[in-house]
């Protein structure tokens, strides 16, 4: 393993951060506040627009005006659902809604410990259904919906994927970006080899699993997608995986693309080498989190296009 030059760069900024769970909510929220300047410059985009859906705070971001029904992408943010909200993943939202050509509604879904699980599946499973039934709020095409999310928001894609399966003919796509997708933290593989030394820890992910769900069932499908049956993935949407090299988070993503693959679900499944978890969002520092962003989003644009 060669760290990214980019990667290395930001791991030299975050080097003194102090573990998670040595500090409250409050200050971690404060922290990562702190970073967004990390996320680059966001690119111009026709429309964003903060609303409710379903009862839920999301951002609408369009390249055109909300009343041409384009194709939507419901994107899920990370931060372990502890942390993380709108503003943190706003350049890689405005980013994706450009090279799809689609809408996309950012969710700011319950986070824990104030709503623990399973607060924030509710919340994604009702924007989205709403999104495919017609009730965003705005003209949307039904018929061509993906729900994408990076880290706790690849989970949360995953398993509003999963959740839905059949239900909705209209949800083509799912896009996981560096995805925790098994909270059972297997002390193995990527989770040993990226334990500690690169910005997201073994230890982190036990913290938020603990903030998030405390004595939750950690094989429960809607904590853990990747605990799902053969049968119950196959028939799922195509999927896009994105993962980092160096990431506790790699391994279960791979595995979780070649589930799907077994299950007969179209995936397309890349690692970037060298880089970190959560190299997607900074674009402000890593050059590769564009060309991670333009994949995501022609990957979603082409099952789009897919739809007759």
């Amino acid at each position: 393993m060669t760290l990214h030059p980019h990667a290395r760069a930001f791991l030299d900024i975050v080097k003194d951060a102090p573990p998670l769970d040595t500090q409250t909510v409050e200050q971690n929220r404060a922290d990562l506040e702190n970073a967004i300047p990390l996320t680059g410059e966001g690119a111009p985009v026709a429309v964003v627009e903060d609303r409710r859906i379903a009862g839920v705070g999301v951002r609408v971001y369009s390249p055109r005006p909300l009343e041409e029904a384009l194709p939507v992408v419901v994107y899920f943010h990370g931060g372990g659902w502890v942390l993380g909200d709108l503003e943190i993943a706003d350049t890689t939202a405005r980013a994706i809604a450009i090279a799809a050509g689609a809408t996309v509604v950012s969710v700011d879904y319950r986070k824990g410990p104030e709503d623990p699980f399973p607060a924030a599946v509710v919340d994604a499973l009702a924007v989205t259904t709403a999104v495919l039934t017609g009730d965003a709020g705005f003209p949307a095409d039904a018929r061509r919906v993906a729900v994408a999310g990076d880290s706790a928001g690849g989970n949360l894609a995953a398993v509003t994927a999963q959740q839905l399966a059949g239900a909705h003919p209209g949800l083509v796509h799912q896009a996981l970006i560096y995805p925790a997708v098994d909270a059972r933290m297997p002390d193995d593989g990527s989770y040993r080899t990226y334990a500690e030394g690169h910005f997201l820890t073994a230890r982190d992910m036990a913290y938020f699993f603990d903030t998030y769900a405390p004595g939750v069932d950690r094989s429960d499908v809607r904590l853990s997608p990747a605990a799902a049956s053969p049968a119950a993935l196959a028939g799922l949407p195509s999927a896009t995986v994105i993962t980092a090299e160096c990431d506790p988070l790699h391994d279960e993503g791979v595995a979780y693309a070649n589930a799907l693959a077994a299950a007969g679900v179209p995936v397309v499944s890349v690692t970037f080498d060298g880089l970190v978890h959560p190299f997607v969002y900074l674009g402000g520092l890593i050059g590769p989190a564009h060309t991670a962003r333009r994949l995501i989003g022609g990957e979603i644009r082409a099952a789009f296009d897919a739809v007759e």
